[in-house]
C-alpha cells in the first residue's frame, strides 16, 4: 500500500469543477511535484491533501489511515507557504517552536528540538532574532523549519520559492531537496516553474484544467511527454508541420522526413515536436533526417547558442554549445539541420503558440 493515496478526487465551487477525478499513489519518502498553469487545480489538490479544502469526492489516506474528514492539525501534516506566514511578533525561535508548543510539548524537549531544527537550516545563531530582521531566503528557511519540527508525516510545498530572486531560488530548491532526502520524509512541491519541478522532483504530475495530463519521472515527462498539452508546457518545443508522405515518411516544405511509424493516409497533415537539443548542424551517424533552410535570429545564451531556422512556412530552435573556436551561422545563413528520426514526437494536430514557447 502507498503511503499517501488520493482517490477518485473531485472538488466543485458552485458549478464549477476545478479537480476532476484525480487518482495518486505516492510513496514513502518520494518527492512529488504537482506542476501545471495557474488555474490548473495543482493549490487546491495540495489544500485537500492539508484539510484547508474538503473534496466533493473522494477520499485521501496517510500511512492506511483515512484523513478526509479530518481537521488539519489532525492529519499530521506540514504545510510551507509562499509568503512564509511567519508570526512578526515572534523571534526565529518562537516560530519554529509554535506547533510544538500547541502541541503541549514539554519545555526541554521544545527547546532540544528547536535548537536541532535551526542547526538543521544553518541558522542556529538567528534564534533570537524577529521575522523582519532576516532576508526572504532565511525566512522561508525558518518557514521550512517550523513545518519540520513537529515531525510530519507529509510535508506539503505551496510554491515556497515564488517570492525569491533568482539566485537564492536557487541554491534554496537544492537545500529543501536535500533536507527531504535527509529526513525521509514525503513531500508534495506545488509550482509552475519547470525547471524546480525537473531539477527537484523524483515524479511529476502535469496538471490542466484540473486533469493530471501526465504522471512520470522528469526524465520521462521531458523526453516521452504522452499528452499534446505535457509536450508543450515542459521545456521549448519546435514544431514542423507537415504532411503524411509515404510509411514512416512527412514532407514539410517541399523536404522529405523519415519520421516514427503513424496510422495515417498519404497527405495527412501531420505535426512533429522537436526539442532544440536534438538537432544538430553536424550530423552524427544516427542523425539521417535532414532539412536545408536559413537562420532567423541567433541569441547567445553563454555556454549554450541558440538559433531559429526557418524552411518555408515551418521553423524550428536549435540549441549548440558554445565554442570559442566555431562562431554560430549569422543571421540570413544557409544551413543544414540534423537530427534522428527518432528524436520527434508526433501530435495529431498544431499546437497553439503561446503553449509551443513554454
Amino acid at each position: 500500500m502507498s503511503f499517501l493515496e488520493m482517490k477518485g478526487l473531485k472538488k466543485t465551487f458552485g458549478a464549477q469543477t476545478v479537480v476532476h477525478d484525480f487518482d495518486l499513489s505516492v510513496e514513502r519518502g518520494e518527492f512529488v511535484t504537482f506542476l501545471g498553469p495557474s488555474g490548473c487545480g495543482k493549490t487546491t489538490l495540495l489544500r485537500m491533501v492539508a484539510g484547508f479544502e474538503t473534496p466533493t469526492e473522494g477520499r485521501i489516506r496517510i500511512d492506511g489511515r483515512d484523513v478526509t474528514d479530518l481537521a488539519p492539525n489532525a492529519r499530521k501534516i506540514g504545510m510551507v507557504f509562499q509568503a512564509y506566514a511567519l508570526f512578526p511578533n515572534m523571534t526565529v525561535a518562537d516560530n519554529v517552536a509554535f506547533g510544538l508548543k500547541v502541541a503541549g510539548r514539554p519545555k526541554a524537549e521544545i527547546a532540544a528540538r528547536v535548537e536541532e531544527m535551526l542547526s538543521l537550516i544553518k541558522l542556529g545563531h538567528l534564534g533570537p532574532r524577529y521575522p523582519y530582521q532576516l532576508s526572504g531566503g532565511q525566512q522561508q528557511r525558518v518557514a521550512l523549519a517550523r513545518a519540520l519540527a513537529v515531525k510530519p508525516q507529509v510535508l506539503l510545498l505551496d510554491e515556497p520559492l515564488s517570492a525569491l530572486d533568482a539566485k537564492i531560488r536557487l541554491s534554496l530548491r537544492g537545500e529543501i531537496r536535500d533536507l527531504q532526502r535527509k529526513l525521509g520524509i514525503t513531500a508534495i512541491f506545488v509550482t509552475h516553474d519547470q525547471e524546480e519541478a525537473l531539477s527537484m522532483s523524483d515524479r511529476i504530475v502535469v496538471l490542466n484544467e484540473g486533469r493530471a495530463e501526465q504522471v512520470g519521472t522528469p526524465f520521462e515527462i521531458y523526453n516521452q511527454p504522452r499528452t499534446r498539452f505535457a509536450a508543450s508546457f515542459i521545456g521549448t518545443l519546435g514544431l514542423l508541420e507537415g504532411e503524411v508522405s509515404g510509411p514512416g515518411r512527412m514532407r514539410v516544405d517541399g523536404q522529405e522526413i523519415e519520421t516514427p511509424e503513424v496510422a495515417a493516409a498519404q497527405g495527412a497533415k501531420l505535426t512533429l515536436a522537436l526539442r532544440p537539443e536534438a538537432l544538430s548542424l553536424r550530423p552524427s551517424p544516427e542523425q539521417t533526417n535532414r532539412l536545408s533552410g536559413r537562420v532567423e535570429d541567433v541569441d547567445f545564451l553563454g555556454s549554450v547558442v541558440r538559433m531559429r531556422v526557418s524552411f518555408g512556412s515551418n521553423r524550428l530552435l536549435l540549441d549548440a554549445f558554445n565554442n570559442p573556436a566555431a562562431p554560430p551561422p549569422t543571421r540570413g545563413e544557409a544551413v543544414t539541420i540534423h537530427f534522428a528520426p527518432g528524436d520527434g514526437r508526433l501530435l495529431d494536430a498544431p499546437i497553439e503558440p503561446e503553449m509551443a514557447a513554454a
